[in-house]
């Protein structure tokens, strides 16, 4: 049998493009917490047919979560995880015949909407955790990435209400996000998607992003939190421009 390094719905050189980006964009979430799985799924995109992106999407990101994860493990705080998983259990169990039956549309406009809200919401007094919240929050999100695949926007929302500093904040919105894309592959892998031919590109995108969490997580360390709050809003506000832009375009095509 002979070993195919390239899936043939993809050519050589956007393989390539593919892993490079893999290593920016991991190095960006890690430095800001989010936005590199936004933008690498809009390059992926770019040169891979619709049917094999959101699953190869959700194994990169899978990767790229799990070395954060690994890297900042002290920081991750674990009730959270826990009760957020108890909602993306529930998510991705009914996300795949839901999600057949949501227009792309109105779920780009509600994740964009709920970044919003998260993001410039009146802040009082910190509350004590509501489990009720994150287990909602992790079914909807869990929904959500079954139809628009990057959720981390919203997930990195929901956690932000806690008032995390910033290693805390990344760190736990890394292991929800591995604990949302390994559903997500599972349920993938359970509809019949042939991951094989994918296998090299995917070790080489998962290796890459690695070394990109690795750099990113060095910026992070010397980044002012002061600092750390204004980029993560700023780039907060501007994920939720791009996804209600989509969903308002193609809900008027």
């Amino acid at each position: 049998m002979t070993l195919t390094l390239i899936p043939p719905e993809i050519s050589p050189l956007f393989a390539g493009v593919m892993v490079f980006c893999s290593f920016l964009t991991s190095a960006l979430t890690a430095a800001m917490g989010l936005g590199g799985g936004t933008a690498l799924l809009a390059i992926m995109g770019l040169g891979m047919p619709v049917s094999s992106l959101m699953p190869v999407h959700g194994m990169v990101q899978l990767g790229s979560n799990f070395s954060r994860t690994l890297i900042q493990r002290v920081h991750v705080v674990w009730p959270l995880v826990l009760w957020f998983l108890l909602g993306s259990a529930v998510g991705i169990a009914v996300g795949a015949p839901v999600a057949a039956v949501i227009p792309d549309s109105i779920a780009r406009i509600a994740l964009g909407l709920f970044i919003l809200w998260s993001v410039l919401r009146k802040r009082g007094e910190q509350k004590p955790l509501s489990r009720p919240l994150f287990i909602i929050g992790g079914a909807v999100s869990s929904l959500g990435t079954m139809i628009v695949g990057a959720t981390g926007p919203m997930v990195a929302g929901l956690i932000s209400s806690q008032g995390l500093k910033r290693q805390p904040l990344i760190a736990t919105h890394a292991t929800c996000m591995v604990l949302q894309h390994g559903l997500k592959i599972l349920a993938f892998g359970l509809m019949g998607f042939a991951w094989a031919s994918w296998l090299p590109v995917l070790a080489a995108m998962i290796i890459s992003g690695a070394l990109g969490t690795w750099l990113g997580t060095r910026v992070l360390d010397n980044v002012p939190e002061r600092l750390f709050r204004i980029l993560f809003r700023i780039t907060m506000i501007l994920l939720s421009a791009q996804l209600l832009w989509q969903g308002v375009r193609g809900w008027l095509q």
